[in-house]
């Protein structure tokens, strides 16, 4: 017998009931607590450290009541637990299952996974409960909203069509009732020819009754001396009087196809249903989003006009469609209802440089800084860059529907630039040069404002060579606008960019002081040059498709009703 007292070996508390239990932080201190999330156990004074992650949801409990979790059953062999877990094959195992079949695996203890497995679904259930769940329940509820307005906005359609049919019976009824006029003139003058005509016949009657009567007289008195001195006019009258001939017009209607009648009474677009990214929601065959179609108007209303109090107006975006974000000549950006209340304003971080806005899917601003070569992010009034560039100058930029952003650059040394598409402010794409390697974007920092389709064509109001320029999502040039042949004064000026829920795009003329709607391939389909614009600047859409046009100098917002 040796005469040295053994001290036992203080194991880990579920091998041995008869070890001192200690602390699995400090390791000095019989435990007390177990935090059932984690499975890691402390003493008295260390469970304060232990809470101060505040990123988990810990369950502290006293240790004697603390909730086992048992140990999975081994899948191959069944009077064995599986005390480990393999990361490769994604599984428990046991000690037998280590030895042959999962020899040089990354290994750990199953209780170990068990605890970051028990954190990941704390985090889904918070991440369902605080974010998702409420997000499904506002779609369903704003579906059953944009349900309940079905009614009334095909309502509106028929009304729409019915207004249009009476237009169209009244104007074929002045036509028809021009006609008749036309007619009633043609028959006088018919009749008058026909009654010139009946009064040279009648004089010529009338002469021969008279030389009849006159040769009668010379016959029956026998006289010698009127006989002799008697000429003959019947030559004179062997000669009739023209016959007036007068062909009577016809009226030969045209012949009016299908197709003719209903271009007149005008085209209904078709039912565009698609399906969105929106967040955290998943892609659905239904959209609830779009607003009910309807025809462009003939003469766009001006619905409000909003004072801004700039000296000078550069952009708008639509929050809602009685919320615009506007940026004019400073470093302040705002938030303004309808009637020019201010409700928000920020500044930006460097107090110079703010080059543009847009709002995000969730109502976020986001705006460029081409001082400091930043794309910035505002969440609650705090501002947090997102994006820092190198060698790269951020100029204009738009969220899109998948909420991703579109930024147009230049390089600093002015001698390129590119479309750039972000998602999760992590890049994704880069638009830069045609099928032949050209350019497809001019050099010059002038504004070029961006927006993205419903098709998801990606458009830039390039002023610097009087174009917009369209490409498709994967960047292959589609089409260059360069104006409509009309009797605009100045040369094709395009600004602003938008477009709107029936893939329409519409571009600020600035020069010339209107507004050009395309359609998604190009093709002009009208102005609106009323509603007093002045020098249009910035474009917004919002999702009702009322636009909202930001004014250069007099600084003012103006929204507009073209559809």
């Amino acid at each position: 017998m040796s005469d040295v007292t053994q001290i036992p070996e203080m194991l880990h508390p579920q091998r041995s009931a008869q070890d001192v239990l200690l602390c699995d932080l400090c390791e000095t201190v019989p435990l007390e607590s177990n935090c059932e999330l984690c499975n890691v156990n402390f003493c008295k004074a260390c469970v304060r450290e232990h809470l101060s992650d505040s990123s988990k949801k810990h369950n502290v409990v006293s240790y004697l009541h603390r909730k086992s979790p048992s140990y999975p059953k081994c899948a191959k062999h069944a009077d064995k637990h599986g005390e480990l877990y393999c990361e490769k094959c994604d599984i428990p195992v046991c000690s037998t299952c280590v030895s042959k079949k999962h020899r040089g695996h990354n290994l750990c203890g199953v209780l170990e996974k068990f605890a970051s497995k028990t954190e990941m679904l704390q985090k889904d259930l918070k991440e369902l409960e605080s974010r998702i769940y409420p997000r499904y329940e506002k779609m369903a509820s704003d579906v059953q909203i944009e349900k309940s307005e079905l009614q009334t906005n095909y309502g509106e359609l028929t009304t729409a069509a019915d207004q249009q049919g009476e237009v169209l019976h009244q104007k074929i009824t002045a036509i028809v009732n021009r006609r008749k006029s036309n007619i009633e003139e043609v028959k006088k003058k018919h009749l008058a020819a026909l009654d010139k005509n009946t009064d040279k016949i009648t004089q010529r009657i009338t002469e021969l009754r008279k030389i009849i009567e006159d040769l009668k007289k010379i016959l029956n008195t026998k006289d010698v001396s009127l006989t002799s001195t008697y000429k003959s006019r019947n030559g004179e009258f062997r000669q009739l009087p023209p016959k007036v001939r007068v062909t009577l017009p016809s009226l030969s209607p045209s012949n009016i196809n299908k197709d003719q009648l209903n271009k007149m009474v005008g085209s209904l677009s078709s039912l565009s249903i698609t399906s969105e990214k929106h967040g955290y929601t998943m892609k659905s065959p239904e959209a609830a989003s779009s607003p009910p179609v309807k025809p462009l108007l003939d003469e766009p209303r001006l619905t409000a006009t909003i004072k801004t109090r700039y000296e000078r107006l550069f952009s708008v975006s639509c929050l809602t469609d009685e919320q615009v974000w506007t940026r004019g000549h400073n470093k302040i950006m705002k938030l303004l209802n309808l009637r020019g209340k201010l409700l928000t304003s920020i500044q930006t971080k460097t107090g110079i440089g703010l080059r543009d806005i847009t709002v995000t899917r969730d109502g976020d601003l986001v705006y460029t800084d081409d001082n400091n070569k930043t794309v910035n992010l505002v969440k609650n009034t705090q501002i947090q860059i997102v994006i820092t560039l190198r060698g790269w100058e951020p100029l204009n930029v738009c969220s899109t529907s998948s909420d991703d952003l579109l930024v147009i650059m230049i390089s600093n040394d002015r001698k390129q630039s590119k479309v750039v598409r972000y998602s999760g402010f992590t890049e994704t794409q880069t638009i830069q040069f045609d099928d032949k390697g050209r350019p497809l974007y001019s050099f010059e920092s002038y504004p070029k404002y961006i927006s993205e389709n419903r098709n998801m064509d990606i458009c830039v109001a390039d002023r610097e060579v009087n174009a917009v320029v369209v490409v498709n999502q994967s960047g292959k040039l589609r089409f260059r606008y360069t104006g409509h042949s009309s009797n605009t004064e100045e040369t094709f000026d395009p600004i602003g960019i938008t477009t709107d829920s029936q893939s329409h795009i519409l571009t600020a003329d600035s020069y010339n002081h209107c507004i050009h709607i395309l359609d998604q391939d190009g093709q002009f389909l009208r102005y609106i040059h009323n509603c007093d614009l002045h020098r249009p600047w910035g474009l917004s859409v919002d999702i009702r498709d009322n636009l909202f046009v930001a004014e250069w100098d007099t600084a003012r917002v103006k929204k507009i009703q073209y559809r």
